[in-house]
């Protein structure tokens, strides 16, 4: 590590060091050399964020907003960088200062250096270019609500599987009786597959408030900028990121109702959560009858 090269960048707080072969800037830098512990901000959150700026680079060029050559190169590197292959310029901890300020400039700061290898003719800014008519404030809840969504349709599909599984195993051990306990004390007969029939049901039930609940993701408060009142966007650049979001990702979001909620206040990841804690429990923890 000392023999690595650096380059210097500045910005308005002076000059930094970066290592030489990162594709992140200063602001970066300076996030990662004041945050050390912690584990690194999920890639999910990463790769939604790259389709919010995917989306706000096409939505921003059909407004005139920025050139359609820069809007493509932004879309090109994007596009690579979904892959996966660049995670390691990602290296974040959730540990930060703001609303996840750091990490939305990370990715700003890497479609921007990586663009720069890709065709240095086109000059892009992290802010006035590929963060354009956006705010830590609204891109990062945005983010949140696309990677929750995602990760409960997948858990959903586990959950069912596993109800399916549980069901056809209380079948088959329904003649099985036991001494059902309680308190950690043998107390009275119960089958096997009745016992069984209590752990399917608790799945069955934290499936059906996941799957009622995980509709209010779909609710996206981007637009809102940096309070929720939309400043410094175009009339409609709600509506129309959430439609591109919706066209790239295959999943019909809405825009959030009220977008000062929607910056502010994350109930439904913290309902989803509190589910997904409660399957843990059943799944890990000890089950007394």
């Amino acid at each position: 590590m000392d023999n690595e090269k650096y380059r210097i960048e500045k910005d308005t707080l002076g000059e930094v060091k970066i290592p030489a072969s990162a594709l992140w800037g200063p602001q970066t830098e300076r996030s990662r050399q004041n945050f050390k512990i912690g584990q690194r901000m999920p890639f999910e959150i990463i790769e939604s964020l790259l389709q919010i700026k995917k989306a706000a680079a096409v939505v921003n060029e059909k407004n005139g907003e920025i050139s359609k050559e820069k809007s493509n190169l932004i879309v090109e590197v994007i596009d690579q960088l979904l892959v996966g292959k660049y995670q390691d310029d990602f290296p974040l901890v959730v540990y930060q200062t703001g609303s996840g300020t750091q990490t939305n400039m990370n990715v700003n700061e890497v479609i921007v250096h990586l663009a720069a290898e890709i065709n240095p003719k086109v000059l892009l800014q992290a802010n006035d270019d590929v963060n354009h008519s956006q705010s830590s404030n609204d891109t990062f809840p945005t983010a949140m609500a696309i990677a929750a969504y995602d990760a409960v349709k997948k858990l959903l599909s586990v959950l069912e599987h596993l109800e399916n599984s549980l069901n056809d195993k209380a079948l088959e051990f329904k003649n099985i009786v036991k001494i059902g306990r309680t308190h950690l004390q043998d107390a009275t007969p119960i089958t096997f597959g009745q016992e069984i029939s209590g752990w399917s049901s608790q799945i069955k039930h934290n499936f059906d408030y996941l799957q009622n609940n995980k509709k209010t993701l779909l609710e996206l408060p981007i637009g809102g900028t940096a309070v929720g009142t939309g400043l410094n966007t175009v009339k409609d650049f709600d509506r129309q990121m959430v439609e591109q979001l919706s066209v790239q990702k295959g999943i019909s979001y809405l825009v959030a109702p009220n977008k000062f909620q929607g910056l502010a206040a994350h109930s439904a990841i913290n309902f989803e959560t509190y589910s997904e804690q409660q399957d843990n429990l059943f799944l890990f923890g000890p089950i007394v009858v």
